[in-house]
């Protein structure tokens, strides 16, 4: 089984709110750095989560405490500008008189104390050197949503929130925005609250993972752990699939492939993928990952792991998901037919060679 160290947990949310067809009542204690990701379709009660934390949404009853400072309970309600955080919402919002400079300057102006992060940090932080004296009608939906970002953090927020920050760029611009998000935790020791529907994002950015339907909180914890229970809903997601912490211990020129040391063996990708020492996540789909007793001699896929059955859960009438365990700590899963599975004659403890068709890079 996979063993984490314990985050300390600093921010306790509590919130009872009608919505329109349902009613959203959470009762969180979420931990004091990383990405805590909302995630859950359109509707759920996310964003609405969102603005009762920023005192956008006045919930029927409710408690906020954020590093020990109380902006909510039976007693205290502070107003959104009262509070120490950051907002960053779907659309940039920015200041179309104003230069770059005076877009990420109007947060630092406001702050209610002044943090570590200059203008100079943001900029390199965020990649937006090169904009600065740029006005942001000039400037691509990338760009303006990084400014965005910017402008949020220079407010020197104890939180920042962030309500679905790409969902009104393209798949390519996402791609290019997301390694800035990723940088975040390293350089902040806020706690981030990030809403999403998307799962790719969630498997980029989040460390805890709060997924939430029709107002409740269905499961939480840490995503490593979530996306391998076999009770929970992320197993069973077509895309289902784990996420395996790795460091880059090759490359190999002749052809071109990667080599990745995980817990449990060697994994290989093709491409240069990052400079040898690098620490990356990858994702291994379940779909992406057939079992054999034996180990294979002649085949076409190079990556083959010995691995021990830990649990096996049928989905459907034709399918199941076993989760496996390689080395000590990694763990993924795999989605094969009932009938291999008794073909096999699979069992928890079973050893067994998980060859893994493919896999996804997703962050360092």
């Amino acid at each position: 089984m996979i063993h984490r160290d314990k985050p300390c947990y600093t921010l306790k949310i509590t919130q009872q709110t009608q919505l329109s067809s349902f009613s959203l009542e959470v009762d969180l204690a979420l931990p004091a750095s990383g990405f805590t990701v909302l995630f859950g379709p359109s509707g759920c009660g996310k964003t609405t989560l969102l603005r009762c934390i920023a005192g956008l949404h006045h919930p029927v009853n409710g408690v906020i405490k954020v590093n020990g400072a109380t902006w909510q309970d039976k007693t205290t309600r502070l107003k959104a500008h009262q509070r120490d955080l950051g907002y960053v919402f779907q659309e940039p919002s920015l200041f179309d008189h104003l230069d770059v400079t005076a877009n990420l300057l109007y947060g630092y102006k406001r702050a209610t104390s002044k943090g570590r992060l200059t203008l100079e940090h943001i900029a390199q932080l965020l990649g937006i050197e090169h904009l600065l004296t740029r006005k942001t009608a000039h400037l691509s939906g990338g760009e303006k949503q990084r400014v965005a970002i910017g402008r949020a953090l220079l407010s020197n927020p104890k939180l920042l929130l962030m309500d679905e920050p790409l969902s009104a760029l393209d798949h390519k611009t996402k791609n290019e925005v997301l390694p800035y998000l990723e940088r975040l935790p390293k350089e902040l020791s806020i706690p981030i609250i990030y809403v999403t529907h998307a799962l790719s994002e969630v498997e980029r950015l989040a460390d805890h993972l709060v997924i939430i339907e029709k107002g409740r909180v269905i499961a939480e914890g840490d995503v490593h752990e979530l996306m391998l229970d076999l009770d929970g809903p992320l197993s069973h997601f077509n895309q289902a699939g784990a996420l395996v912490d790795a460091i880059v211990t090759g490359y190999d020129s002749d052809y071109s492939l990667t080599e990745l040391t995980i817990d449990g063996g060697i994994l290989h990708m093709p491409t240069s993928i990052a400079p040898i020492g690098s620490h990356r996540r990858i994702r291994i789909g379940a779909s992406h990952v057939s079992l054999s007793l034996t180990a294979p001699t002649d085949s076409s896929i190079i990556n083959c792991l010995a691995a021990t059955v830990i649990a096996i859960k049928a989905e459907c009438e034709a399918m199941c998901i076993v989760r496996l365990q390689l080395g000590e700590t990694s763990e993924i899963l795999a989605r094969i037919t009932k009938w291999s599975k008794d073909h096999l004659g699979l069992q928890e403890g079973l050893a067994v060679y998980a060859q893994i068709k493919g896999a996804s890079l997703i962050k360092q």
